[in-house]
């Protein structure tokens, strides 16, 4: 059996230009980043009267077993196009925090895959880099203004703007910096988060062009004054150097997927610590060229899925016509109390058990009033009587089941899904956020906790119910809520699989982010900074004396 790198190294890639026309892209909106992939000039772009369907994958909680999420996308996408509908597809691009720690790449698996996936999963066009430049070029501006007398008055205590880097790294998550005397600077405690996790990359994904770009920048909020009066990016002239920094980046980024079909992989906020979508520029340009565009959002439908929900599309005004919610034999049964190395074996009441998991999020879905369909990734050790179970349980919450063998057999083995998901996505639907934008911030925070994650109450301490008022107070109150909680679990118990009820959402902190247009709710443990594992794959990955990358997928 091949290996996925194997199966990309295999591929008969296209030429970028080829892709482009085949995608409808005009020659002089395309900006060629090497033979096999380029940047997208928006502006550049055919006029469109009639936006094509958009498509939303999604899947259960993350398992070690696998779920197969972006590999289904990607199949679901050539399936699409198999079926005689023009399709793009529209995807995140992968950090290398993942990459050189446990999770490895994010351009697909097996036959479904997008490609060149080495570039893809590494510097690709230097979007990740830029974002880190233009926000480490932010907080570099907020000590250089304190270090030269401080006009702003800018309280050196409540300076709320991090760094970052793109890298696991959680010896950064909590610094003292400015150390070595005057000459550098005042001291002040500080720390490093994830580029994932910065809302620099969360304005590149929700900006509409390159001057809301800059107006969103402009609007970040850095600290604050002794008075608690916020201090913006905008205050420290720092807007335009940023936006100068992101002006490329901010392009689509087009490749393709093994079987030709164009693919926009673009942006890439992870879904369990910040909003887990890509960029609303790159999802619109795909709708204005193609009859159907299938996207996905991070991690489960109870993280990625409701930011979709609830920030991208209540921001955008994008309307998804269909959601696609990704399982497999194997994810369910580890649901079910299977250990993993115990999967391979047929256990129908394992399926069954775990199948809770699933249930719940047909039933999320549904209350966004979208309609949704499962597809189930294939492995070769499911057993029929483990997939009837499931296409019953499915049957039974009102949802279809679709085997699906994309990862072995291609486009080909999505074509049933791909069917299924034209007729739901062209019948009318009614979709509406969870919450109306009046509803106090907290109560967001409930909403959330109580209606997705079946939680018995949202809690926290009386210093972040007293932050969320004086937002509130100070106009922020109409913002969205983007909730940072473990993948794992519908809980904030990484432990807890299935589909736990009753429990308490603990938020331990909260976080203002004006210029993505969102609160950040910190829930539990979860980290903006990730770690290493104890053996990081970084230790196997290196490169051949052909110059080939070994160990990365």
């Amino acid at each position: 059996m091949l290996t996925d790198i194997e199966i990309s190294r295999a591929a008969a890639i296209r030429p970028v230009l080829e892709i482009a026309e085949r995608a409808g892209i005009p020659a002089d909106a395309v900006e060629p980043y090497g033979h096999h992939k380029a940047k997208v000039d928006v502006h550049r772009l055919p006029a469109c009267d009639a936006p094509g369907k958009l498509i939303l994958v999604t899947a259960i909680n993350p398992t070690p077993a696998g779920e197969g999420k972006t590999t289904t996308s990607v199949g679901l996408a050539d399936a699409l196009n198999r079926i005689g509908k023009r399709t793009m597809l529209c995807l995140r691009e992968p950090s290398l925090g993942p990459c050189f720690g446990t999770k490895g790449g994010a351009a697909g698996g097996g036959y479904a895959q997008v490609i060149p996936m080495e570039d893809i999963n590494l510097h690709f066009t230097g979007d990740f880099h830029a974002i880190t430049s233009a926000h480490n070029l932010l907080a570099a501006m907020i000590d250089n203004h304190i270090y030269w007398g401080n006009a702003l008055g800018i309280d050196t205590r409540r300076v709320v703007w991090r760094r970052v880097v793109d890298m696991n790294d959680r010896a950064l998550r909590d610094i003292v910096q400015s150390l070595g005397g005057a000459v550098n600077g005042y001291p002040r405690e500080s720390g490093f988060d994830i580029t994932v996790a910065s809302e620099v990359m969360a304005i590149l994904c929700l900006a509409d062009g390159l001057a809301d770009l800059e107006a969103r920048l402009s609007r970040i909020v850095i600290g604050y004054t002794r008075d608690r009066r916020p201090v913006t990016a905008r205050d420290l002239n720092a807007d335009g150097a940023m936006a100068v920094l992101l002006a490329q980046a901010i392009k689509p980024n087009l490749v393709q997927t093994l079987e030709g079909n164009p693919a926009l992989v673009h942006g890439g906020p992870f879904a369990n610590i910040a909003h887990g979508c890509n960029s609303v520029i790159a999802t619109r340009t795909g709708l204005g060229l193609a009859d159907y565009v299938v996207t996905e959002a991070g991690f489960g439908a109870d993280l990625g899925a409701e930011k979709f929900f609830d920030i991208k599309c209540r921001q955008s005004g994008l309307r998804p016509d269909a959601v696609v919610i990704v399982a497999t034999v194997r994810a369910l049964k580890m649901n079910g109390g299977v250990a993993k190395g115990d999967l391979a074996r047929p256990d129908v009441d394992a399926v069954r058990r775990g199948a809770v998991n699933l249930v719940r999020h047909i039933e999320n879905v549904r209350q966004f009033g979208v309609p949704a369909v499962v597809a189930i990734n294939r492995f070769h050790t499911d057993g029929d009587d483990e997939l009837a179970a499931i296409a019953s349980i499915v049957a039974a919450h009102g949802s279809q089941a679709m085997i699906c063998t994309h990862w072995a057999d291609g486009g080909a083995g999505a074509e049933d899904l791909a069917r299924r998901v034209v007729e739901i996505a062209d019948a009318p639907s009614q979709f509406a956020p969870l919450y109306d934008d009046d509803l106090p911030l907290f109560d967001k925070i409930n909403t959330v906790a109580t209606r997705i994650y079946r939680a018995e109450a949202a809690v926290a301490s009386p210093e972040v119910h007293a932050q969320l008022a004086r937002w509130q107070d100070a106009g922020y109150g109409h913002l969205p809520v983007c909730i940072a909680k473990t993948q794992y679990s519908f809980s904030t118990d990484p432990a807890a699989l299935g589909a736990p009820t009753g429990h308490i959402v603990s938020v331990r902190d909260v976080r203002l982010a004006a210029g993505a247009g969102f609160v950040v709710a910190i829930c539990g443990d979860i980290r903006t900074m990730p770690g290493l594992p104890r053996v990081p794959a970084a230790e196997s990955i290196r490169v051949d004396a052909d110059g080939l990358i070994q160990g990365l997928f």
